[in-house]
């Protein structure tokens, strides 16, 4: 069976600094990462998505982490076709105007700069082994068809050599009549297949499956079960505590994965206070095989 880490899908985030989870005298930038990492061996770098993350941040972390340890990182908003702020990216990068920019808008040049440095802030990650993988989230209105499937071609040949990790929030992806399709092109393009758990019965709810299309990682993200999602702000989404039952019943289904693959990253999302971490440290106690 491969190794099974699990963690959070933040150390930063702002209901987590203020839940009481770290500890007097470790409150601080670096304090906050090496206790996080003495309790959870993965966690996932969700700032990414808002701004290109830096090489200094990335040397940083590596000083801050011990060895074994896995960042898994959220690609940048303009690289997975979502509306990005101008003042998101580096000021030499700016537009005329504050507006985001929409789907289609970013010139070829931009998108070559964007990758480019995008690339280089990680790569002190990549060469300390410490980068899990690069996690592409599509947008709802990324759904099955001839476009999308030339823009994963695209985003794989960008990405050749890194550790790609897909996740669709388009249910047709893993509709029955689709998933093995869609199993087959992210394997052919290298790349693992993001397993989900969210509440069902919606129209944007994704099946609760943990594919493996790469024999070197698996990833299954926990965003909560809330009957907000698609909706409200981003507390009302992810706010959800989740009980030991419902953690248990996933335990089988990631174990069968595990044993397909030789590393697991199981990350929780549901970002309310330290319900995240707690749901991290549950899990993870339920998937550690118990001491003969």
């Amino acid at each position: 069976m491969g190794d099974v880490l699990v963690g959070a899908c933040s150390w930063t985030d702002r209901q987590l600094l203020g839940s009481g989870w770290y500890p007097r005298g470790r409150r601080d930038a670096e304090g906050r990462l090496r206790h996080y990492a003495s309790r959870l061996p993965v966690v996932e770098v969700d700032a990414g998505y808002y701004a290109l993350p830096s090489r200094r941040n990335s040397e940083l972390w590596v000083e801050r982490t011990p060895e074994g340890f896995r960042f898994d990182v959220k690609a940048f908003s303009l690289l997975t076709g979502h509306p990005t702020r101008a003042v998101a990216l580096p000021a030499d990068l700016r537009g005329a105007g504050p507006g985001p920019l929409r789907r289609g808008q970013a010139s070829e040049g931009l998108l070559d700069e964007v990758w480019g440095r995008f690339a280089e802030a990680l790569e002190p990650l990549r060469e300390a082994g410490r980068l899990g993988t690069v996690l592409f989230q599509f947008p709802p209105w990324f759904a099955p068809g001839a476009p999308a499937e030339a823009t994963l071609e695209g985003c794989a040949l960008r990405t050749e050599g890194w550790p790609l990790a897909v996740e669709f929030r388009h249910p047709g992806w893993w509709e029955p009549r689709r998933a093995d399709a869609t199993h087959a092109l992210l394997s052919g393009l290298g790349a693992s297949a993001v397993g989900t758990d969210m509440a069902q019965g919606m129209p944007a709810s994704l099946p609760p499956i943990a594919p493996v299309t790469r024999p070197g990682l698996a990833v299954v993200r926990f965003h909560g079960r809330s009957t907000a999602w698609g909706r409200g702000s981003k507390e009302d989404r992810f706010r959800y505590d989740y009980d030991v039952a419902e953690l248990a019943a996933w335990a089988p289904r990631l174990r069968r994965a595990a044993r397909r693959t030789d590393e697991l990253h199981v990350l929780f999302n549901n970002c309310c206070a330290d319900a995240a971490v707690r749901a991290a440290e549950t899990m993870r106690g339920l998937l550690t095989p118990p001491r003969r």
